[in-house]
């Protein structure tokens, strides 16, 4: 008697997952990275979606980036801030409000890193030579080996960074780095202070997309109107200043988000003096031409000392945009009814 051998069924799902599956990434978040960054191949072919169906048959391959040693892309967009603001040798130094030149400095000093997921940032401050970073994610598991492993790490997940304090990372830190989403940072910042010593620095990640209301997002989740960025910039420097950190310098990141958002990073101290706002408008202004939507149609809007633009409406925007309504979605995070940090 001849037995009718049944089909095997094929197992079918989204690429990003199935990157994680077979083990070629350690999270959705560099899956999402690699795919994003024209580095994974399909059957041969570069794949562009997050969301291609591929089955465990499939061919898929991976191939070498520009860096490979960094543990995210997201390592570059600190990279540009640090040495925009002088961390590097090479960098070029700032200047306060009275033309006074300064640097960035995180050479020996005690760092947080607010929403580290795989810890792109993290490994740069430990590349400059930072002497201890607190590594602080909603998350868990997504830290790489290499920097969980480092004796200057110290891991704490699975915390919500809004409620963070400073007994909680083992005393004040000299420097704050924050990159996070589904939150704005008017409502993460006031934590954040209390987690750092009066003279800290801060360079925290401004996200148009999580600072404006939804009724300003565009197709996609995409924030596109250059004086919305302006906008979205300057309410979190004003959030810094009724903490007393002044603004140092602002820079675009070199990296959209992964659904194409153009983003700023903002640094913030505790010893700087108020940045006159005709000087603030113009630094935000010089960064947002400078940046990826520098391109934009149209000028950036000019912003007024009060914060106002003419093509920006009046109403409050949300604090938090809403988990029902991801503006841009993160590969690693689930429903929630709550905000969460953001994945890096």
């Amino acid at each position: 008697m001849t037995r009718t051998r049944r089909p095997v069924a094929v197992r079918r799902t989204r690429l990003d997952r199935e990157l994680v599956r077979r083990g070629l990434v350690r999270s959705r978040e560099q899956a999402s990275e690699a795919i994003t960054g024209g580095r994974v191949r399909v059957s041969g072919r570069q794949a562009t979606k997050l969301a291609t169906v591929v089955d465990d048959t499939t061919p898929i391959v991976i191939v070498a980036g520009d860096d490979p040693g960094y543990a995210s892309r997201g390592a570059h967009k600190l990279l540009a801030a640090l040495s925009t603001f002088g961390g590097s040798a090479a960098g070029s130094a700032a200047e306060d409000a009275g033309g006074s030149r300064l640097r960035l400095r995180v050479a020996g000093r005690r760092c947080l890193d607010a929403g580290a997921s795989t810890g792109g940032f993290t490994d740069v401050l430990l590349r400059h030579d930072a002497a201890e970073v607190v590594a602080v994610d909603v998350g868990y598991g997504q830290l790489a080996w290499q920097l969980r492993t480092d004796p200057r790490v110290a891991v704490l997940e699975r915390t919500n960074v809004r409620f963070l304090t400073a007994e909680a990372i083992g005393g004040p830190v000299d420097v704050v780095v924050a990159d996070l989403s589904f939150i704005s940072l008017r409502l993460v910042l006031p934590a954040l202070r209390e987690c750092a010593r009066p003279d800290a620095d801060f360079v925290v990640l401004v996200k148009p997309q999580f600072e404006v209301g939804r009724a300003d997002l565009g197709p996609g989740g995409v924030v596109r109107d250059v004086a919305l960025h302006a906008r979205a910039v300057r309410e979190v420097a004003d959030a810094g200043a009724r903490l007393s950190l002044g603004v140092r310098g602002v820079v675009a990141s070199p990296l959209p988000g992964p659904a194409g958002n153009v983003e700023y990073l903002l640094w913030l101290a505790g010893d700087a003096p108020p940045m006159p706002p005709p000087r603030l408008t113009e630094a935000i202004t010089s960064a947002i031409a400078a940046g990826p939507a520098g391109g934009s149609a149209g000028a950036p809007a000019a912003v007024s000392a009060d914060g106002e633009s003419g093509s920006v409406r009046s109403e409050a925007s949300a604090p938090c945009a809403d988990p029902a309504f991801p503006a841009e979605p993160d590969p690693d995070s689930e429903p929630s009814t709550e905000c969460d940090e953001g994945r890096r």
